[in-house]
């Protein structure tokens, strides 16, 4: 046996007939490429995909190695599916490999949101009813952040401890609580109560509501609640499309990256608030129109980000953010995945990040209410969110999620249709 350089043992080349190979450059760019644009069905689907060509068809790895692998990035923040297509690359060939497999990965899905969304900020909506067309399929992806809400909370929420900090964060987000603060609490309580401090983590947390309390009072209800709610500036077009600057942009995408724990639908309270909240530079209604054109790709959720950053700062706004959010998934494997792997397996490490990221579930539950709000604005809406919600709860097809989109554009042109 050696030891890889992630630090886990596995077969050395051609043990058990397990073998990492030295692919040709070319190669190697386009077998990721291939994988990139295959990647539908979001993460489950891009990870079995990898799964089956790498470790059970081509046998670079053994299943039990590439299940530790995967467990390191599950911990850390960033889209598993990409990261793993970066390591497979530097353990392929090296650094300049990892680079090159994760660029495949992402390649197409970047092109084809680039060109999404120059069409969205040229044309705007106002063409041929696609506006009853975009405001049904915000209703579909107001049911699928729904879906990934108890999801990811039923995967990562497995104690009542977790509960209470998921419950808090989702407080504190519409209180107007910065997130940071929501994150580090939420760290710091969990890892207190799983060592055993159980009287000072219900204190931290008893604390925690009476401020929370304190800030909903003094200023005057629920502040967060309200921003994330605001219709925002924007237009059919975009607040003003090339307005932002593009190291703002790259700033706010690096954060979003850095942030993602437990799946790419962690980066929507990140990026919301800074394109929505904060930012102005685009309405909720079009942060829902980007949600739902990245699930009709073939990439990570998240390169919605190339959207969002788009419709702030045009074509290098776009590329900036894009960016900023890929950065440290990059930068986690080809950098420090020896370091990291160590370190999230280090019991106090782990635990603080599994309350951090029951935090960002509470973020993400708290935008999701405003999300609704922005979205069910009718009886004709919660009808069709019933029934895409209840689609995406009993399917497991593999592209359940582009069905889902498709389909509600088709009953807001048929609606637009109907009523005209």
């Amino acid at each position: 046996m050696t030891t890889t350089r992630d630090g886990a043992d596995a077969p050395a080349a051609g043990e058990d007939g397990f073998h990492i190979p030295k692919e040709p450059w070319l190669r190697l760019f386009l077998r990721f490429l291939r994988f990139g644009a295959l990647a539908w069905g979001g993460p489950v689907a891009q990870i079995a995909m990898i799964r089956q060509e790498l470790v059970d068809e081509d046998r670079w790895i053994s299943s039990s190695h590439f299940n530790r692998v995967l467990a390191v990035y599950q911990v850390l923040p960033g889209p598993e599916a990409h990261e793993l297509c970066v390591y497979f690359g530097m353990k392929s060939r090296g650094r300049l490999g990892g680079m090159l497999a994760g660029l495949g990965f992402m390649l197409p899905g970047f092109l084809l949101m680039f060109a999404l969304s120059w069409a969205y900020v040229r044309y705007g909506l106002d063409t041929g009813g696609l506006t009853a067309v975009f405001a049904a399929v915000q209703v579909a992806v107001a049911a699928l952040i729904v879906r990934a809400v108890f999801r990811i909370g039923g995967h990562v929420i497995t104690d009542r401890w977790l509960w209470a900090v998921a419950l808090l964060a989702t407080a504190a987000q519409l209180a107007g609580v910065h997130f940071g603060i929501v994150l580090v609490g939420s760290g710091v309580i969990y890892l207190l109560a799983r060592r055993g401090d159980v009287r000072l983590a219900t204190a931290l947390a008893g604390l925690a509501l009476v401020g929370i309390a304190i800030h909903v009072a003094r200023v005057g209800g629920l502040a967060g609640f309200e921003a994330l709610t605001d219709t925002g500036a924007g237009s059919a077009r975009g607040a003003d499309s090339g307005s932002m600057a593009w190291t703002v942009l790259f700033w706010s995408g690096l954060k979003a990256g850095l942030l993602t724990f437990g799946g790419a639908y962690t980066v929507i309270p990140f990026l919301q608030r800074d394109a929505v909240t904060q930012g102005a530079w685009m309405s909720n209604g079009q942060f829902l129109d980007g949600l739902a054109l990245s699930g009709l790709l073939p990439a990570p959720l998240v390169i919605f980000a190339t959207f969002v950053g788009y419709l702030g700062g045009g074509p290098w706004g776009a590329v900036a953010m894009t960016a900023g959010v890929f950065l440290p998934a990059f930068a986690f494997t080809l950098l420090g995945h020896d370091v990291l792997e160590h370190l999230v397996h280090q019991p106090r490490i782990r635990r603080f990040l599994e309350g951090v990221t029951a935090g960002v579930v509470g973020l993400i539950a708290g935008t999701t209410l405003a999300l609704l709000r922005t979205s069910l604005t009718g009886i004709e809406a919660a009808v069709l969110f019933a029934i895409a919600l209840a689609i995406l709860f009993r399917s497991g097809a593999k592209l359940v999620i582009p069905a889902v989109i498709a389909g509600a554009a088709l009953w807001g042109w048929a609606a637009q249709h109907v009523t005209s």
